[in-house]
């Protein structure tokens, strides 16, 4: 495997990855479910009341 075809797997690896992650969120945001976040340097939980919708633009 070349060099470019190497970036275009990471680049598709790494999407994919992202759109797992916020599939993630969302379901928790609509189960009521927390998650625990890294934010300042600490670990915050959120309830699922304070997680931002995931935008259909993502």
């Amino acid at each position: 495997m070349n060099e470019q075809e190497m970036i275009a797997l990471h680049k598709k690896i790494d999407a994919g990855v992202k759109a797992a992650v916020a599939a993630a969120i969302e379901r928790h945001r609509k189960l009521g479910e927390s998650i625990a976040v890294w934010q300042d340097g600490k670990v915050v939980i959120l309830t699922a009341d304070r997680i931002s919708p995931i935008s259909a633009e993502k």
